[in-house]
């Protein structure tokens, strides 16, 4: 399966909770880093509640498509660039979304990685998405990253966690592969 069947197949799909989660805290809209930004599942809530983005993917098929949403609105605040995440300087922000994004990052490339998303959010400002557990099927590939609860909670150390909710269970992918997830579904305030 191409990424174009991918996002043909999760097309339409609602903005993710802990999004949706995070926007609700925020007094006004402001700047926002949504990496793995996809076909603009969660961009596009946030250009309808007037955020401005920066969207990140490294599927140039990802940004054709979000750039060519019928739904997106006629005076957005959109950039984007193709790009792996490690590669990419990105501004200070209010917001750093990465929904079902960071575990793609190389293992060895992820602490440098979570050190300038947390020093790139503003004081006050969020993080939100989610981060894989140890039982979660893909962490046994070897080339995602995953966190035992202790791991986790050691990365967080410098957040306040305004929501921590775990997933585990067995399902299907968009892609048609049986999976079992094991998730931390985040939304992380700096203080």
């Amino acid at each position: 399966m191409t990424w174009q069947d991918y996002y043909s197949k999760t097309s339409g799909r609602p903005p993710r909770a802990t999004l949706l989660d995070a926007l609700d805290r925020f007094a006004a809209p402001g700047i926002a880093i949504d990496l793995g930004c996809g076909d603009g599942r969660d961009a596009i809530e946030l250009l309808r509640r007037s955020w401005s983005v920066l969207g990140v993917d490294s599927e140039p098929a990802a940004i054709a498509r979000l750039k060519a949403r019928p739904d997106l609105p006629p005076d957005a605040r959109l950039e984007t660039t193709v790009a792996r995440f490690e590669e990419v300087d990105w501004p200070v922000a209010d917001l750093v979304n990465a929904s079902f994004s960071l575990f793609f990052t190389a293992p060895d490339a992820f602490p440098a990685l979570w050190r300038k998303l947390f020093e790139s959010i503003r004081t006050g400002g969020r993080f939100a998405g989610q981060l894989l557990g140890e039982r979660d099927s893909w962490a046994r590939r070897g080339n995602i990253v995953y966190f035992e609860r202790a791991g986790l909670d050691r990365l967080l150390a410098g957040f306040i966690v305004e929501m921590l909710e775990i997933e585990e269970e067995d399902s299907v992918t968009p892609r048609g592969e049986a999976k079992h997830w094991h998730l931390y579904h985040l939304v992380l305030r700096k203080p």
